[in-house]
């Protein structure tokens, strides 16, 4: 238990300190640049929203709300599949937003291809938590690790019956919260998910120009990231069918460094 609370503290400190690092080396706060951006895309200045919010992102400044206002002016530019990569990555960030899960249903309703989005099985499908977001399930751990050890400490001067059953009881949840969070952070960083961004895209037999064309999807569908080779992806959509594109023609939700 120790471990894990030490592991998931070095991660709240690195998510506060990447907002300081992005603002120093831009001179200019997240704030002022979402100002700007959101203020172009109440004028129709659609595209110069998109640099903006786009500005915000390479800068380290991420949230589901930049996201979603992305996905907003991607869509309103008749960008299907960007729409939808930025609305998928907010989803990340703001599961239960009610507009968003709209605004994304809408999206894909206008997607030509008819495929399932598959995702895979975890504990947080089985408890229903497929609506909390990777941030939140860590806060509840750390105020459940909180609450356990100010009872300790209280037990140190007052040996209450109630400080031991409420100790025991808390120990319970911690160590449901712990396997919520590790499914959290598994599912997360296994999500193999992408989202194709080019109006139509050819499915080959093999990574080359002159392979044999499978099939054909178009913009906006969500498929599975297998592996890259030398500038191609091999995709899945279904466990029968499968193929490969150019990297540039697809974008995976999430990016993982390295």
């Amino acid at each position: 238990m120790n471990t894990i609370t030490r592991f998931v503290t070095i991660l709240l400190l690195i998510c506060l300190l990447i907002p300081v690092t992005a603002k120093a080396e831009t001179g200019k706060s997240a704030e002022e640049d979402f100002f700007e951006a959101n203020r172009a895309y109440k004028n129709e200045a659609f595209q110069e929203a998109i640099d903006g919010y786009l500005r915000i992102i390479e800068h380290g400044s991420e949230n589901g709300h930049i996201y979603y206002n992305l996905g907003n002016a991607y869509f309103r530019l008749g960008y299907l599949g960007k729409a939808i990569l930025s609305y998928e990555k907010a989803r990340l960030f703001i599961p239960r937003d009610s507009d968003l899960n709209f605004n994304l249903s809408q999206a894909k309703n206008q997607t030509r291809d008819d495929v399932s989005d598959s995702q895979n099985f975890s504990l947080c499908n089985v408890l229903g938590l497929d609506g909390v977001n990777l941030c939140e399930t860590f806060l509840v751990f750390t105020l459940l690790n909180v609450l356990f050890f100010g009872i300790l400490c209280v037990r140190i001067f007052k040996k209450a019956e109630w400080g031991y059953y409420l100790s025991i009881f808390l120990a319970i949840f911690i160590g449901i919260g712990a396997l919520v969070f590790v499914s959290k952070w598994h599912e997360l960083i296994n999500d193999d998910r992408a989202v194709i961004i080019s109006k139509e895209v050819e499915v080959l037999a093999g990574p080359d120009p002159e392979d044999t064309v499978l099939f054909k999807i178009h913009e906006g569908v969500v498929v599975h990231h297998e592996r890259a080779e030398d500038g191609w992806v091999l995709l899945r959509l279904s466990k029968d069918k499968r193929g490969w594109v150019k990297s540039d023609q697809l974008e995976r939700i999430v990016k993982l460094s390295g």
